[in-house]
This record gives structure tokens, C-alpha cells and sequence, in this order.
């Protein structure tokens, strides 16, 4: 019989059977074809053919390929460059462009964001207190004064009295001290329960558990295996979001973190949970909003949307704008980003960073919600310098700030493990909150300075009685050792310092900066009042800096932030000196900082390069301690056969014992008598057999390596045939640096000598480890 592969055009036409078989296979791969195309990007499928394999989207909370976004990347800017004529001309530069449109964009539409937030907030707010007969949706300052938002400031308008007494169109619930106390404190629980039951719509249920000591987490046994990995919850609107964004900047995936829904209840979760008077401050909230708002805008780019490395850079120049509207500090939300939550900074981000925070402080100045038409929130001009004798005070200030850092962070990671384990808090989150607001109110109302917004209390603690003698403070002041004004200024710092350690981390969208920034202008002023020869107001400036320094550990982005509240450059160097001695003095006490533990907490695996390296050095292990137990390794290896393939049914199972695993991260390793041949990740392999599989009759073998031949279920094109290796006996820094430099999701470890595979550790182990290690 003729062979039907030779045929020629007078051979007999092909039996019924060949026919249809060869029919089949097309169909099959046709039909294959069709899904992966809708499954992976145009970017992923040209590097299908290449060695290091193509990718479907990243799967929630797994690690992000941070070098095999950079090779994608690399091939879609050659693709769109390669395109000749105008439209390829054009093309081009909307690629080089896409970044600096982004950036402004995003700068634009946080500040209008941010303008909202603070326009409500500071109207319910003054609720509390009372309410405005012109208008009902005006706060007191804007009542009692000529100034409102998208105007220009009055300069002869005056601020009445701190209550409003001495306003005509500002009127107090009642007149009577304990009906408005009631009032007050009423007001303020309903405003809590109002933030929390919003934020209790983003609760979400992560499908596998983060290594920490806030979870049920995987737990790295003495024999060097792991358990089962069980998942967890979380309120993506809580905090202040900080950490999660860390993380999220590290390479992990927080599914849904970053979505409007949550942007819009963190808003209004921040505008009445501010408006409960508790010691927590909207600056946290408007940096995740800014993160929010820069990953929306990031989708609408491809080169974004479709490369988490590209999407982290974006998302890092969003974070400035963040801060850049919270404090009107643009070049400090630069810094802040850089020094605080970025992992990864490359110049071009910081331009970008830059360019971001300027269109966002731009867009908010000219919205005006202050109604003062300045970016400078707590502009002080005290007319004075100091001397070098005060350098002295000015120490002093960065010893307490570095106490009150380091007995916050100890006190608050203390609540955290077990007043909120007790399981009528961990399940009525709610009810949480309503205490903590209830003794918020009863112990911050009587103090006149401490029923106060936040804000307000900073800038009355800064104010230089020189030329605001109508002020509160000033007027207490101007008697002399007033004893019941020290007894305030005392008991407003211990209160800051108690509520502030109960309220952080509760179920409502809070920041730690303005806390802390209140309990150190407290206490500077206080340290003011034996310091006669300048402002207490400079003392109050310096003390929050340190306070906010040793609760948080910045350093350079918190002194250009003060300078830029303040306007005060002048004092420059006395803010160094304190935020310095404020970080040492607290490194000495608890060597993390309040979003470092937040993340333990929240069991968030974050991997910082310097404190890993840090523990590594501490430890002298060698990479082997790290591989995982012979069962475990026979689950994860397969022997690859010369034809290159392996038998459906034998794929089915490993891919089950992943998933029993639970870390999502894992993968199988092709070897070929020991050698190692690829990796081919959970996500791809699930893809290929329940997808692709469905296709293929359950006998069938898969092909791993090797070209693929017609009717070939072939996976090769999801197999990374470039892995990194590294050798079982190189020091634990190596896999360290490997780890945190070049963003690995897993490295291969051969066997010294022979080269054979002995284990793969991927990035979720390594941080297991090490978090086992601070504890």
C-alpha cells in the first residue's frame, strides 16, 4: 500500500480512517490554539518558541518572574519599534511616551480624589461638635472664615476661637458640657461603626495563607519540609495599606488589593473613620488610594496591564502622589516612596515619581480644599533661630521620640497578638472599633486640645503666640506656669501614645502618621514651656518629626516632608539631629519598624533585602538547608523519557500533590538522568492538563521538551528551559542576593561536583525561613 505521507497527485485518495485522524489532530490543536490565545497575551505567545517558555497571568498571591518580564517586555518594545512608516513612527513614541502620560494622569486624578476625602472630612468632622446655619455641608473654619474651597484666600479673614464660641453662623449642638459631650461621643460611634461596616465589604478570602506569624501559615519543619498551607482572611480597605503595597511592590499578587471597588469604600472608610476623632490619620489611606488610582490608570496602558514588572515601576511612581496630597510635599512623597515602600527604583521610576507628585500637588493646590490657596499645611514663621545650646534640647527630643517609637511598636505588636485574638474581636471586627472609639471620646473630650481633628491639634501646637494671641494655646500661655495647661500638654502625650496603640490596626482605614505627629508636638511643647528664649512652637515642630521617626524608622524623606509642611527651612538640621537620634534610640529597642511588624501580623511574605541579609550573615548556613525532603522532591521531580514525553495520568497526579501543598508558587522539575531540563510552573501545568487537556483523551502523553509533532499535546512552550541554578554548598547570602536582586520566583540547587539536581527552593520558602528565624 502507498504510503498516505508520500502521496502524490494521482495516488488514490487517503483511507476513511487516515482521514479522520489526521482531521482530529488539526481539530485538537486548532481548538488548543484557540483557548491559549485567549488565556495569553500577544507579548506571551512570542516567547513561546523561545527558551525561556511563555506565561499565563499571574495567579493571586503567587511571586511575579521579575527577569522573565524584563525578557517580555524586551520583546514587545522590539516588535512595536520594528514597525516601519507613520504608524510605526507614531507607535514608537506613544511607546516612550506611555510612562511620563501615565504618571501625570495619575497625579491628576489622586488629587482630585484627595480633595474630595478632605473636603468631607473636615465637614463631618466638626458634626461632632456642631454645624454650620449657612450651610450645613460647611465645616467651621470655612463658616466662621472667608475661606472655601476653589476660591483664593482672604487675607482678611480671621479664625475664631477653637469651638466656634465667637462665630455667629457656627452653632455648638448645646451649650451645656455633659449634653455635648454625649453628643459628641455619640456622634463619634456612629461615625465608627459607619467606616468599619464599609470596610467590611472588602473582606477576602486569600486561596493560600502567606508565611508569617499572623496566619495559619505553612510551617518549615526541622527536617527542612513544610506543612499544608491553610488559607486566611482580610479587609483590603483596613489600615493604612502600607504594608500590603510593600508586599505587593516585593513581586507578590494581593488579588484585588488595588481595584475601584476598594478605592472608592477606603475613601469614604477614611472619611468617617478620621471624623471619629481616634488617633489614626488619612495620610496611610491616601498613599493605597494613590496606589489604587495608579494601578486603574496602569490598565489602560498594555505595556503596563500586561507586565507586572512594568505595572510594580507605575505603581511606585503612584505611591508619591500619596503623600505628595496628604501633606502638600511633593518631593517628600518622592523620597517616601524611594525609602519606604519601593523594592525596586530605578531612575526612570523616580522621574516618573517626580513628575506624578508634581501634577498631584499641582491639581490639589489649585482645587484649594483648605480654602487657603497654599500647599503648606502648617506654615509657621517664628522669626527667630536657635542656638547651639538647643542642639542639646533637640537630642532629647530624639531620645523620647525613639522611646515612644520603640515602646509603641513592641506595645501595639503586643494587641495585636492578643487582645484581637480573642474571639469576640476577631469576629465582630465591628465591635472592636466601637470601643476603641468609645474610649477615644471619653478620654480625648475633656482635654481641649485633644478633641480636636488631628490635624487641627498640629497646627495649634505649632502656632507662635508672637502673632496668634487669640489662640487656645497662647492664651494659656501668656500665664505664667500655668499648671493645669502642663497637666493637659502631659496627658495628651500619654493618651496619644495608649490610643494610638490600640487604635492601629483595627478594621477602619487608618495612618500612623498624624498620631504620632500629635504625641511629639505634645510633648515638644511641653519641653517648650522651660525654654524661654524661643517658640515652644520649635520644639513642638522637632518633637513630632522625631516621634513620627522613631514610630516609622525615615529618615531623609521624613525631614524633607517636615520642611515642606512647615515651610520652615531654617530648622533643617535640628530635624536631622532628632529623626537621627529618634531611629537609633528605637533600633536599640525593637529593631522593626510599625509597618515591618504590621506585616508579621498580617503575615504578608515580604522579603527585604537588607534584613534578610541581615539574618543570613547571623546564621552562616549553606543553601542545602533549604532543600526540600526527599518525598517532597520525588512529588516535584519528573523523569523526562527520550521521547519526551510522560504519560498524562502521571502529570495528574504530581499536579495533585501541588495543589495539596498549597503554596501555588511550586512547579515540577524536568530532569533527564539527573540533569536538570526546565521547570514547569503550577499555574501552567494546571492550564495544560484541565484546559488543554479536556481536548485529549486521558491516555494520551504529553510532550515536555522537544519540537512538537502533529497531535502532540505540547507543553513544552510553558517549560523554562533557562532556570537559575545554584550550587547546594554556596553560602545562604548567595541565595539571599539572588532572591532580592534579580526577583526570582524559585532557583534550581544542583549537587556540587556532578551537577545533578538535588532541590528547587522557591521565594516563599526562603521567607518562611527567615521569618522563623526573627522569632
Amino acid at each position: 500500500m502507498p504510503d498516505p505521507e508520500n502521496a502524490i497527485e494521482r495516488s488514490q485518495l487517503l483511507p476513511h480512517s487516515v482521514h479522520n485522524k489526521r482531521f482530529g489532530a488539526v481539530q485538537q490543536e486548532a481548538d488548543a490554539d484557540s483557548l491559549i490565545s485567549t488565556h495569553v497575551s500577544k507579548e506571551e505567545q512570542l516567547l513561546a518558541t523561545t527558551s525561556v517558555g511563555e506565561r499565563l497571568p499571574y495567579n493571586d498571591y503567587t511571586t511575579i518572574d521579575w527577569l522573565h518580564d524584563l525578557v517580555k517586555d524586551s520583546y514587545r518594545s522590539r516588535s512595536i519599534h520594528a514597525q516601519r512608516g507613520i504608524r510605526g513612527f507614531l507607535a514608537s513614541n506613544f511607546e516612550s511616551g506611555q510612562g511620563w502620560i501615565a504618571a501625570a494622569l495619575i497625579g491628576v486624578l489622586t488629587a482630585c480624589v484627595a480633595f474630595c476625602v478632605d473636603v468631607a472630612e473636615a465637614t463631618v468632622s466638626d458634626w461632632k461638635l456642631g454645624y454650620c446655619s449657612g450651610n450645613i455641608l460647611s465645616n467651621r473654619e470655612n463658616c466662621c472664615t472667608e475661606r472655601h474651597p476653589f476660591g483664593t484666600s482672604n487675607a482678611f479673614g480671621t479664625e475664631k476661637a477653637n469651638l466656634g464660641e465667637d462665630c455667629l453662623t457656627w452653632h455648638m449642638w448645646s451649650e451645656d458640657y455633659w449634653k455635648a459631650f454625649g453628643i459628641f461621643v455619640g456622634f463619634a460611634l456612629a461615625f465608627g461603626v459607619i467606616s468599619s461596616s464599609f470596610t467590611m465589604l472588602t473582606k477576602s478570602t486569600l486561596p493560600s495563607a502567606a508565611p508569617g506569624q499572623g496566619d495559619k501559615q505553612t510551617t518549615l519543619l526541622k527536617g527542612g519540609g513544610d506543612q499544608g498551607v491553610v488559607g486566611k482572611s482580610m479587609y483590603l480597605a483596613a489600615g493604612s495599606g502600607i504594608p500590603e503595597i510593600k508586599t505587593i511592590l516585593s513581586g507578590f499578587v494581593i488579588p484585588h488589593f488595588l481595584d475601584l471597588k476598594v478605592l472608592v469604600i477606603k475613601a469614604i472608610g477614611a472619611v468617617f473613620a478620621v471624623a471619629t476623632g481616634m488617633c489614626l490619620g488619612k495620610e496611610g489611606p491616601f498613599v493605597h488610594i494613590a496606589t489604587c488610582v495608579a494601578y486603574l490608570v496602569g490598565m489602560l496602558f498594555p505595556k503596563y496591564n500586561e507586565n507586572g514588572r512594568k505595572m510594580r515601576e507605575l505603581l511606585s511612581a503612584g505611591c508619591s502622589a500619596g503623600l505628595s496630597v496628604a501633606f502638600g510635599a511633593p518631593i517628600g512623597g518622592v523620597l517616601f516612596s524611594y525609602e519606604e515602600i519601593s523594592t525596586y527604583f530605578p531612575r526612570k521610576v523616580l522621574w516618573r515619581a517626580f513628575l506624578c507628585s508634581l501634577f498631584a500637588a499641582m491639581v490639589l493646590r489649585a482645587l484649594n480644599p483648605t480654602g487657603t490657596g497654599k500647599l503648606v499645611l502648617f506654615e509657621t514663621n517664628y522669626g527667630v533661630s536657635y542656638s547651639p545650646i538647643h542642639y542639646l534640647v533637640f537630642i532629647i527630643l530624639g531620645i523620647a521620640g525613639g522611646l515612644f517609637g520603640g515602646v509603641f511598636c513592641k506595645a501595639n505588636f503586643w494587641w495585636s497578638k492578643t487582645f484581637r485574638k480573642y474571639a469576640i474581636i476577631s469576629r465582630y471586627p465591628v465591635f472592636e472599633v466601637f470601643l476603641v472609639v468609645l474610649a477615644t471620646g471619653l478620654l480625648q473630650y475633656p482635654n481641649p486640645m485633644t478633641r480636636e481633628p488631628g490635624d487641627v491639634i498640629i497646627k495649634n501646637l505649632l502656632v507662635d503666640c508672637q502673632g496668634a494671641e487669640d489662640s487656645w494655646v497662647c492664651r494659656q500661655e501668656t500665664k505664667d506656669r500655668n499648671p493645669k495647661y502642663i497637666g493637659w500638654l502631659v496627658y495628651g502625650t500619654l493618651v496619644k501614645l495608649v490610643l494610638t496603640i490600640i487604635t492601629f490596626g483595627c478594621k477602619v482605614p487608618s495612618g500612623i502618621i498624624i498620631p504620632a505627629l500629635d504625641a511629639g508636638a505634645f510633648f515638644g511643647r511641653l519641653i517648650g514651656q522651660w525654654i524661654t528664649t524661643v517658640s515652644p512652637g520649635i520644639f513642638a515642630m522637632v518633637g513630632a518629626a522625631a516621634f513620627l521617626a522613631g514610630v516609622s524608622r525615615m529618615t531623609i524623606s521624613l525631614c524633607v516632608i517636615m520642611f515642606e509642611l512647615t515651610g520652615e527651612l531654617e530648622y533643617i538640621v535640628p530635624h536631622m539631629i532628632a529623626i537621627l537620634v529618634a531611629k537609633w534610640v528605637a533600633d536599640a529597642l525593637e529593631k522593626d519598624g510599625v509597618y515591618d511588624l504590621a506585616q508579621s501580623v498580617l503575615g504578608h511574605p515580604f522579603l527585604d533585602g537588607d534584613h534578610a541579609l541581615n539574618l543570613a550573615q547571623r546564621q552562616q548556613e549553606l543553601v542545602q538547608r533549604l532543600i526540600p525532603p526527599r518525598k517532597t522532591m520525588q512529588d516535584i521531580t519528573v523523569e523526562v523519557p527520550k521521547d519526551n514525553k510522560v504519560s498524562k495520568r502521571i502529570l495528574d497526579d504530581k499536579l495533585e500533590k501541588l495543589k495539596e501543598r498549597g503554596l501555588m508558587d511550586a512547579g515540577l522539575v524536568l530532569v533527564q538522568n539527573g540533569m536538570l531540563q526546565g521547570y514547569l510552573a503550577e499555574g501552567e501545568l494546571d492550564f495544560g492538563l484541565n484546559n488543554l487537556g479536556r481536548y485529549w483523551d486521558s491516555t494520551s502523553r504529553i510532550r515536555l521538551l522537544g519540537e512538537a509533532e502533529e497531535g502532540d499535546l505540547d507543553l513544552s512552550k510553558f517549560v523554562d528551559r533557562t532556570p537559575l541554578t545554584i550550587c547546594a554548598q554556596a553560602p545562604m547570602e548567595y541565595l539571599v542576593e539572588m532572591f532580592g536582586k534579580l526577583g526570582l520566583r524559585y532557583i534550581c540547587v544542583v549537587e556540587e561536583g556532578s551537577g545533578k539536581l538535588v532541590g528547587v527552593i522557591i521565594k516563599k520558602r526562603l521567607v518562611v525561613w527567615l521569618e522563623n528565624l526573627k522569632h
